[in-house]
């Protein structure tokens, strides 16, 4: 690299600012010519000699300068950019941001709205089933009420109409019973017509008044619901009289056909006003008709084979269960007997002794602590192997082996022997593998009254 001296004229030449690297560079290409135009024009006399030493570190820290000033420009350059860059990506984020809270916010908004819009629909559709219910409940009631004044009206149109043909009924029989009693009537005037007494053709008006007075009470003891046979069976024998006197003077004095005629006339007039009063009593009695009768007839068998038919289930279900009680206690019976045998021996001679058929659980209660000493569900056996698993269970819960040596109680020492104050020291006798009186203390009673029953129990399970 080459440098510009210091001086120029005899003057010191001033440091240039160096604003760009590149010019910097491209301007030493042009300094050897402007020196040598004045070297060449310079005719004064030389300088005093320059420290060349001096000027290059001169110039290599102008050097340093510039490239420091030049990095710190770039580092700038690169600090700004850099920051520039970032705010960019802060503003592009916070933008992104914005659009995606915005967009969140959007569906927020959207979600609330349609929410809105279902709970107001759900709503509306409450209020509309509960519209169209009440409205179905009022219609329902109106049907209702309309239905119950159509029958109201019907039934009263039906009682009008009863009444209108049972009047109309009446009126026909009472005509019919007056034209019968007209057409009988001659005939029986005719019968009893005698110059020489002419008052008796009032008899045959005093016959058919009779009839119709007793007819009229019967009538009036249907109506006060009291007894009507006798007023009947009084009319019917006015009505027989008459017919009889018609028939015997009609074929007497007149021909057979006027004879039938009449005396017809005199029981049918009776008859019919019966038949009337007849029908009266059985509805007012509520007597069925037949086919009334007959659908009653056929409902009361049906239900008697219904009855009948429910009976006979309930019989099969009643053996049934019967059979099957009678196989789970055939089974319970092998089971015991197979399981239990002696227990189950000594059971049936108990239920001999005391009368029963069959063993009852209080036979095989009591037959159980007699042979095992204990209720059922308890035995020797089971209350050893309770006893095992309670161990193992708190050894388990202690972490500790089932058995242990050396504990407080040594397996190497009587269990009837008390524990020794200080540690056991073995002190051999003097003549060894021989035992002498007292060596060993007596056991106490309770401990001598347990051996007794490990004995008997042991026997026991021998003989098992």
């Amino acid at each position: 690299m080459t440098t510009s001296p210091p001086q120029v004229n005899g003057h010191r030449r001033p440091l240039p600012v160096i604003t760009d690297w590149q010019a910097f560079l491209a301007a030493p290409a042009e300094e050897p010519a402007v020196a040598a135009t004045v070297t060449e024009t310079q005719n004064e006399p030389s300088d005093p000699a320059v420290d060349l030493v001096a000027e290059a570190k001169a110039d290599a820290i102008r050097t340093k300068a510039y490239a420091d000033a030049e990095e710190q420009r770039a580092r700038a350059e690169a600090e700004a950019e850099a920051v520039r860059i970032k705010a960019e990506g802060d503003a592009k984020a916070a933008e992104i941001k914005a659009v995606e809270e915005a967009r969140k916010l959007k569906l927020a908004n959207d979600k609330a709205q349609a929410r809105a819009i279902e709970e107001q629909a759900a709503r509306d559709a409450r209020i509309a089933k509960s519209n169209r219910e009440r409205a179905e409940a009022e219609r329902g009631q109106q049907e209702d009420e309309r239905a119950r004044q159509e029958q109201h009206q019907n039934e009263a149109a039906a009682e009008a109409e009863i009444a209108k043909a049972a009047s109309t009924w009446r009126g026909y029989a009472i005509a019919f019973y007056a034209v019968c009693a007209v057409v009988a009537l001659p005939v029986q005037i005719a019968a009893f017509w005698d110059r020489d007494a002419p008052w008796l053709v009032i008899a045959p008006l005093m016959l058919e008044g009779a009839a119709l007075v007793v007819t009229k009470g019967a009538a009036a003891a249907v109506a006060a619901n009291r007894p009507h046979w006798h007023y009947r069976t009084v009319a019917w024998v006015f009505a027989f009289i008459a017919a009889g006197i018609n028939l015997k003077h009609g074929l007497d004095a007149f021909d057979p056909a006027t004879a039938i005629g009449t005396a017809f006339a005199s029981l049918a007039g009776p008859g019919v006003w019966d038949l009337h009063e007849h029908g009266r009593i059985r509805r007012r009695d509520g007597v069925l008709t037949r086919r009334e009768r007959r659908a009653a007839k056929k409902t009361a068998k049906r239900a008697a084979e219904e009855k009948v038919a429910a009976k006979l289930f309930e019989a099969e279900q009643q053996a049934h269960l019967e059979n099957a009680a009678r196989e789970v206690a055939s089974k319970l019976d092998a089971d015991r007997k197979q399981m239990f045998p002696r227990v189950h021996a000594h059971a049936l001679k108990l239920a001999a002794d005391l009368g029963e058929t069959a063993i009852t659980p209080a036979i095989w209660k009591q037959a159980k602590l007699d042979v095992d000493g204990a209720p059922p569900g308890e035995s020797d056996e089971i209350l050893r192997m309770r006893n095992r698993a309670a161990e193992k269970v708190e050894a388990a819960r202690l972490n500790k082996p089932v058995s242990t040596l050396g504990d407080k109680a040594s397996s190497q020492r009587a269990s009837q022997i008390p524990a020794g104050k200080t540690p056991r020291v073995y002190n051999p006798p003097a003549r060894p593998g021989r035992r002498r009186p007292g060596d060993t203390p007596k056991y106490v009673q309770a401990a001598r009254k347990q051996a007794s029953i490990a004995a008997k129990n042991a026997s026991t399970e021998e003989q098992k």
